[in-house]
């Protein structure tokens, strides 16, 4: 398979431009920001939400797991269905929002999405988190745990969206398993021609 980075960090690059225009444009946010009350009157806010973002740390660690993870999984995949898995589960990010939220923004729900489908696809790939490593399906876990608890304990963050963006991405990987799962490497058995032997030894 070619290796392809281009969709993963092209949209980084689009979502950072994003942010730099929401800072000088005045309007720019609330004009394509999720306001899950005018979702109905304004569609294209379930897509343009997902470039928006509130903070620069809020930017970073989108575009980092963006840039890092969703490379790794485009070179696993492929550049189309890595796309179409980034907009179907931020699409489905956003609509499952709309009745729990007032206002929603950020890629994370794709991002938790490509979390889930590699996790599946790459469960033993090691990672860190919370400064530990652990292998990427038991990484994901914890994730998960972090945004169920967050439902019960309110926060700024929409879990909910994470979660159904992940869910999104795990009902892929179980899909696409079969594709894209790493295959075992096996040994060769190796056949020595004892005859061959004895003429090297009078050879050599």
């Amino acid at each position: 398979m070619r290796y392809n980075l281009k969709s993963a960090l092209w949209i980084s690059l689009f979502i950072a431009i994003v942010f730099v225009m929401q800072k000088l444009i005045p309007g720019f946010t609330d004009f394509f920001i999720l306001d899950t009350k005018l979702a109905f009157f304004r569609p294209w806010a379930l897509l343009s939400a997902i470039f928006l973002h509130s903070s620069i740390p809020h930017l970073f660690y989108n575009l980092f797991a963006l840039a890092l993870f969703g490379s790794i999984l485009e070179h696993i995949i492929g550049t189309k269905k890595f796309l179409i898995l980034f907009f179907i589960s931020g699409l489905a990010a956003s609509i499952a929002s709309i009745p729990f939220y007032t206002r929603v923004l950020g890629a994370s729900g794709a991002i938790f999405s490509i979390l889930g489908m590699l996790a599946i696809l790459r469960p033993k790939m090691m990672v860190w988190v919370y400064s530990v490593p652990m292998p990427m399906i038991l990484a994901l876990l914890v994730w998960a745990a972090g945004d169920v608890l967050g439902i019960f304990v309110p926060t700024n963050t929409a879990n909910i969206a994470h979660l159904s963006g992940l869910f999104v991405g795990v009902a892929a990987g179980l899909y696409f398993r079969k594709d894209f799962a790493e295959k075992k490497s096996k040994e060769k058995e190796v056949f020595i021609d004892e005859e061959k032997v004895r003429e090297w030894e009078k050879n050599f």
